[in-house]
């Protein structure tokens, strides 16, 4: 699946038109997940600058080494005719040339994950252009998702299900956290991921970690087993979380896992557009605190997925931004007991104009192993 040559131009424009109202004269983006989403391909992150420079008004221009060049024209596959591009030999000075195409402009926007190297250099050849980030024109867009995006987010978190359930019907005791959790990985793969960007298999009082490294515990009986999984399908990334029981589960844990599932399902059930990220958080929140687990929730509710794992918009506390369709975000409540055990329920929901569609369509109960 490729996007086409008139979605990468229309996200241009749209970038233009976006920074010109925040008050940027231009965008420079350096090769990251905002470049990918810009034009359709990833350029390799080298010590050799490469950046896209996107003018509120005016044609859009790429500088990039002489030797990326013929990679560049090869995945730009027509969207080069839309950009001047400008090929620098080694012993040319890029940011000079940056300096050329942008010299005069009042304010400057810098992609959020440039190198120090890269941005010192072009705040010293701008001054005294004023530096800001260009995190919220970027994430302006790329957080509204179009029908292409979401169908790539459903195919990579229908892989990522196939893996849960691979992974939920084999037996676990006896067996090594990182041993399982490298399983899980091959099991990303096989399913259809390009990548498996992590799987944490946290056992027993590691499960009370939110993000434990899965490492030589061996799962034993009576251990609860926190399952997080991802990667990255076709450009867009997956994130899935299920909890398991090794034997039987003693009532005490069997209690907490219904208030947990009860706090993900309503969280679920009340994405809508308007909602804010805040009062999302907060029916998660509240009906985990009501039943005297608050200080067991040690995150937020959710985050923005799409390029990238974690992106805009926060289903947390501070953000009263609401919900537009198109917002794609996962809703994750935990409740974790430490030196016990924990417990996480995860699924990736797009918010539609009807209410929220869950991507995750594997069942949220406590999948109980051997």
């Amino acid at each position: 699946m490729t996007s086409s040559v008139s979605t990468h131009r229309e996200r241009l424009r749209r970038a233009a038109a976006s920074a010109g109202d925040r008050g940027i004269d231009a965008l420079l983006i350096t090769p990251s997940e905002d470049y990918a989403y810009l034009l359709g391909y990833r350029a390799p992150a080298m010590e050799r600058l490469t950046c896209l420079v996107v003018p509120a008004d005016g044609q859009p221009a790429l500088v990039l080494p002489r030797l990326e060049e013929p990679l560049a024209r090869h995945e730009l596959d027509g969207l080069d005719a839309d950009l001047e591009i400008h090929a620098w030999d080694e012993t040319d000075d890029p940011v000079q040339l940056v300096r050329r195409l942008v010299g005069g402009v009042r304010r400057v926007g810098l992609q959020d994950q440039m190198w120090a190297r890269f941005a010192l250099r072009l705040r010293a050849a701008l001054d005294p252009a004023e530096m800001v980030t260009a995190g919220p024109t970027m994430s302006g867009l790329r957080q509204v998702k179009d029908a292409d995006e979401i169908e790539r987010l459903r195919a990579a978190a229908t892989a990522a299900d196939e893996a849960m359930t691979a992974i939920t019907s084999e037996p676990l005791i006896g067996r090594v956290e990182s041993d399982v959790s490298r399983h899980i990985r091959d099991l990303l793969i096989a399913a259809g991921h390009d990548d498996a960007g992590f799987a944490i298999v946290a056992s027993g009082p590691n499960s009370a970690s939110p993000h434990h490294t899965a490492g030589s515990r061996v799962i034993g009986a009576g251990d609860a087993i926190v399952i997080d999984i991802g990667g990255t399908r076709d450009g867009y990334a997956s994130d899935t979380s299920r909890t398991a029981f090794a034997g039987e589960p003693p009532a005490d844990f069997l209690a907490l896992y219904e208030v947990l599932q009860r706090a993900q399902r309503a969280a679920c059930d009340a994405v809508r557009p308007g909602i804010s990220g805040a009062e999302l958080d907060a029916v998660a929140r509240d009906i985990i605190t009501d039943a005297g687990y608050g200080d067991a929730f040690l995150h937020r509710t959710g985050h923005g997925i799409g390029r990238e794992t974690h992106e805009e918009p926060y289903i947390v506390a501070s953000n009263a931004e609401p919900l537009v369709v198109g917002n794609a975000f996962s809703v994750e409540p935990g409740i974790y007991i430490r030196d016990r055990w924990g417990a996480r329920i995860e699924d990736i929901v797009i918010c539609t104009a009807d209410g929220g569609e869950r991507l995750n369509t594997n069942p949220t109960d406590l999948y109980l192993v051997q």
